[in-house]
């Protein structure tokens, strides 16, 4: 199957989740700030219209991300949504009404050409359609432990960039598991109906998994600036959804002397995305 489709929709996914980013993050500073994990929270920012945008964008970006990830390897859909956080910048630079500088645009061309470099490199397969459930139960135990570890260590600190940070890596991992999930129920849908993805467990599996990261992404917003959360839930979300990729669906990507412009791609990707956390445009004040 080609890429032409999947990377299509998965633009469409990172551009619709950035918009969601700054508008729910615009929301979620708009309520009484919580030190706590307080489910309350989403009945507060049901009453803000600009959280209601944002969790349209949202639907819009599931609906991309669904159809790319039923076209297309985990392991080339994920890894697009770095693109989020230029996106994101840019949105906001344009709400708040302020240019970003030279630099900042660089960094943006740095995260799009080493994208480029890296996944051309890689080139990932489809791997394997079917996954079988010993090869879920770790992977769900792993995912889930992680997540867990990581909301518990945010929480425990002060409002700042590392509770921010803790919390938007845990949300990383838990959209790199909805990802997954979504995937195999995709597959469901395809060769059993209608019927046989209303009765996967991966249907609400990965929505149960979507619920926890968008509850921990209120919190992560709440929690410090855009500038510390976003490249732990950027970054962190093509990690663990690359290696969910190779374990669960034993998706191959290209070794030898491609890992060398495989790593060259990374380290743009990694040196513009700290340069856009470093300078990028904190939406608590404008700056």
């Amino acid at each position: 199957m080609g890429v032409v489709l999947p990377v299509l929709f998965a633009l469409l996914a990172a551009f619709s989740n950035a918009l969601a980013t700054v508008l729910q993050r615009r929301a979620a500073l708009s309520v009484p700030q919580t030190q706590g994990f307080r489910p309350g929270l989403i009945l507060d920012l049901l009453r803000r219209p600009v959280w209601i945008g944002g969790m349209l964008a949202v639907v819009v970006a599931g609906v991309g991300q669904a159809v790319a990830l039923a076209t297309g390897p985990l392991s080339l859909v994920q890894p697009l949504f770095v693109l989020e956080l230029p996106l994101a910048l840019l949105l906001a630079s344009l709400m708040t009404g302020r240019h970003l500088p030279r630099g900042m645009w660089l960094a943006v061309g740095g995260v799009v050409v080493g994208l480029g470099v890296a996944l051309a490199s890689a080139a990932p397969d489809a791997g394997e359609a079917d996954v079988p459930l010993d090869r879920w139960v770790p992977a769900l135990a792993a995912s889930a432990g992680a997540a867990v570890l990581l909301a518990a260590a945010g929480l425990k600190r002060p409002v700042g960039k590392a509770r921010a940070g803790c919390l938007g890596a845990s949300t990383a991992v838990c959209y790199a598991l909805t990802a997954a999930l979504m995937k195999d129920s995709m597959r469901v849908l395809d060769t059993d109906g209608v019927v046989g993805f209303l009765t996967a467990w991966q249907t609400y599996g990965f929505a149960a998994a979507g619920v926890c990261a968008v509850l921990l992404l209120e919190h992560a917003m709440q929690g410090g600036p855009l500038i510390a959360s976003q490249p732990a839930l950027t970054l962190g979300d093509a990690t663990v959804s690359l290696l969910l990729g190779v374990v669960l669906y034993r998706e191959d990507v290209r070794t030898g002397w491609w890992v060398v412009p495989e790593l060259l791609g990374v380290a743009l990707i990694v040196m513009g995305v700290l340069t856009l956390a470093r300078r990028g445009i904190d939406l608590r004040d404008g700056h």
